[in-house]
Parts: C-alpha cells; sequence; structure tokens
C-alpha cells in the first residue's frame, strides 16, 4: 500500500520529459551549413563589388525564419511569432522614422543594392534584419549568462548584454553593408569618430531601440512552465558567428583589415564566453 502510494507521488516519465525544452541540432546543422556555403562562395569570387545582393537576402531571411523555429521548440509557438513580429515591426519602424527626421541612428541612405523598398525608402531586409540580430543576440546572451541564470538580476543582465552584442553585431556589419556591399551609406556630420561612416549615435540607437524591443517580448519569451534543467541551444550561436564570419571574409576580400580583425576578435570572445557557459 505505501509503494502504491509513494510512485502515485511522483511525476510520470512522460510529463517530465515534456517539461525538458528540446534543442535544435537538425536547425543549427543547417544554419551552420548555410553560412558555410555562403562564406565559400563569397570567398571563391574572390570580389564583392559587383555581386548580386539576392543570396544575401535568401541567407537573412533563413536566418530568420530557422531563429525562430528553434525558439519554437523551447516556448509556445504563439508567443515566439508575437515576439518576432514586435521586433520586426519595431525595427522597421524605427528605419521608418529614421527616414523622416534622422533620429534615432543618423543620416543613412538606402542605395539601390539593398533591394526592394518598403515604407519610404526602408529596404524590405531590415525588418528580417532585426529580428535575426535580436533574437540570436539574446540567445548567446543567454548562453554567456548561464552560470548566473539563478540570481535576481538576471533578467536585467540579459537585456544589457542581449542590447550589447546587437551593437556588435552592427559594429562587424557596417564595413559590410557600407563599403563591401554599397548597401547603405552615411552622410558626413560633425562627429569626430566614425566607423566606416557610423557615428556612436547610430550604436547607442540600436542599443537603444533593441532595449526598447526587450521591454516588450520579453514576458512573451521567459520560459514559465516549470520542469527539469534547460539545455543549452547553440543555434543563436551559430548564425551569430556566421554572421561576423561573413562579414569579416567580406571585409578581407575588400581589403578592409581593420575590419577584419575586429570581427575576428569579436567572434573569438564571444564564442569563448558562450561556449563556457554553455557548458556550465
Amino acid at each position: 500500500m505505501a509503494t502504491t502510494t509513494a510512485s502515485q507521488n511522483q511525476p510520470p516519465a512522460r510529463t517530465a520529459a515534456k517539461a525538458r525544452p528540446r534543442q535544435s541540432p537538425v536547425l543549427t546543422l543547417l544554419a551552420m551549413a548555410a553560412f558555410a556555403a555562403a562564406i565559400i562562395a563569397t570567398a571563391s569570387a574572390g570580389k564583392i563589388t559587383g555581386q548580386s545582393s539576392w543570396p544575401d537576402g535568401l541567407l537573412l531571411l533563413f536566418a530568420a525564419v530557422t531563429s525562430v523555429m528553434a525558439l519554437a521548440k523551447q516556448l509556445p509557438m504563439q508567443n515566439v511569432l508575437g515576439a518576432a513580429v514586435v521586433i520586426a515591426v519595431m525595427g522597421g519602424a524605427a528605419h521608418v522614422l529614421n527616414s523622416y527626421v534622422k533620429i534615432p541612428f543618423g543620416p543613412l541612405l538606402f542605395r539601390e543594392a539593398a533591394g526592394p523598398k518598403i515604407i519610404n525608402e526602408v529596404p524590405w531586409a531590415m525588418p528580417l534584419l532585426w529580428l535575426a540580430a535580436v533574437l540570436n543576440s539574446r540567445g548567446v546572451a543567454r548562453l554567456v549568462l548561464r552560470p548566473w541564470r539563478k540570481i535576481k538580476s538576471y533578467g536585467y543582465w540579459l537585456m544589457g548584454l542581449t542590447a550589447l552584442l546587437v551593437v556588435l553585431f552592427d559594429l562587424a556589419q557596417e564595413p559590410y553593408a557600407t563599403h563591401a556591399r554599397h548597401y547603405w551609406l552615411w552622410s558626413a556630420t560633425k562627429f569626430p569618430v566614425a566607423w566606416f561612416g557610423a557615428t556612436p549615435v547610430n550604436f547607442l540607437a540600436w542599443a537603444f531601440v533593441t532595449l526598447l524591443m526587450l521591454a516588450f517580448v520579453t514576458p512573451m519569451l521567459i520560459r514559465k512552465q516549470p520542469g527539469s534543467r534547460s539545455v543549452p541551444d547553440y543555434h543563436p550561436l551559430a548564425v551569430w558567428l556566421g554572421s561576423l564570419a561573413l562579414f569579416g571574409t567580406a571585409a578581407a576580400l575588400s581589403g578592409l583589415w581593420m575590419a577584419t580583425v575586429v570581427d575576428a576578435a569579436i567572434g573569438i570572445v564571444t564564442a569563448i564566453f558562450a561556449i563556457r557557459g554553455g557548458r556550465w
């Protein structure tokens, strides 16, 4: 009788398994393969200027879709889709506002190479770029902060580190977008320092917009179902590092050696901390 009662008090094995979030190894491998193919194709071409932009568009679309799918393996799909819509809309809206008043990013002008435009000269790819950058930066931040996920201030650290990683992502993509691929250009300003045309105002704006997004979407991205210890998901790291590797390869082919070194340094340091945290 006592044995029967004890067994009834234990949760079923199937229920405990369902409470454990699933990994996405197939999606991670697909993301790695897609970025590896893009890097090999870029390096094989031997030049950047004059190449068609549609492969970049497909790669960005693939990165955004797989990032949503990978996150949906850990959270309810409606939550993930809701967060994705908010991020994409807010990112696109920020660039629409900037096209009118040059706030918050500064005097940014998109070129024809950036692809078809939507509202007021903003390329269709910008909402997807924000979606991929924010979701995967947040995923990398979760890996880095995994050893400290039980502290009370974890949520604030996660938001802050996500914003920093988004800024670093933009820092790496600016030489690629402005000089290697000619997707956009910056008008001259009075700022004494700039990174391939982008002033500090641009990077502060990326951080601010990211934090504003996270303020809206973080409640949707919190796993509320109790269960066993969560498993690390390396898909965001694969997309994030794949993007930096592509940016760095293109910078090297364009002779932008400072950008190449910076991209490599950012990628290596981020990978070390993310892998260390993921193994915790």
